[in-house]
């Protein structure tokens, strides 16, 4: 299902897709994903962005990152951390060789120092930055966690639903069929006592039949 733009009363209402990841999409959402990686952006974002073009929503973007193609990933996610650490370092460091050690104005011929950022303060700068993605991370996994778990409660609802008609059915099929057993046995009686009456009719027949000798010796049938 594609997103559709309809007009009700000068507003628009757009619906998202809802089918089936292909390959494309997933290589696309990798490659989206992987550059805001090294380009030290958020995945919120990538997510967002991925979303516009394939007409979904951010949180179905994380989802399928984070179930499925994140897994086929993982050497280009270090690849990608590493490449922005790497163009951070070159970046902090470029800063610290431009900026002048000492400078001599010679109009006062005073000296003006510029203080060097110190090494343990870069490194705490860049643990900082570290802890701050993962905190955002995690509260993009929360979020796509309780998207999922709302997916699952509506499944959950529906199959109640769907097993309380199927208890329903199954009650009335078993009354009908107990109504067919009913009938059956009652055929079954009917059918016996004909039986029954049948043969007491040939009983009856053969006890008013008897046999005599006629004048020539021959056995003759005459009813009683």
């Amino acid at each position: 299902m594609y997103r559709k733009k309809h007009s009700l009363g000068g507003s628009i209402m757009t619906t998202t897709r809802q089918d089936a990841w292909t390959q494309d999409e997933d290589l696309l959402l990798a490659e989206v994903v992987l550059r805001h990686i090294r380009d030290g952006g958020t995945q919120l974002a990538a997510f967002e962005e991925v979303g516009k073009k394939l007409s979904r929503t951010s949180a179905a973007c994380g989802f399928r990152w984070n179930s499925y193609v994140r897994k086929q990933y993982k050497s280009g996610i270090e690849l990608a951390k590493k490449q922005r650490k790497e163009a951070k370092k070159d970046s902090t460091d470029s800063t610290v060789l431009e900026a002048p050690i000492a400078t001599k104005d010679n109009s006062n011929e005073e000296e003006v120092n510029v203080q060097l950022p110190k090494t343990t303060e870069v490194s705490t700068i860049r643990k900082i930055i570290t802890l701050l993605e993962e905190y955002e991370q995690s509260q993009q996994n929360h979020g796509v966690l309780k998207q999922e778990n709302t997916e699952l409660r509506e499944i959950i609802l529906s199959l109640e639903e769907k097993n309380r008609k199927l208890l329903e059915e199954n009650g009335t099929l078993a009354n009908n069929l107990e109504v067919i057993e009913e009938d059956y046995n009652a055929l079954i009686e009917i059918m016996e006592r004909a039986r029954k009456m049948v043969v007491l009719q040939e009983d009856e027949r053969s006890r008013k039949v008897k046999f005599q000798m006629d004048r020539n010796g021959n056995l003759e049938r005459i009813e009683k």
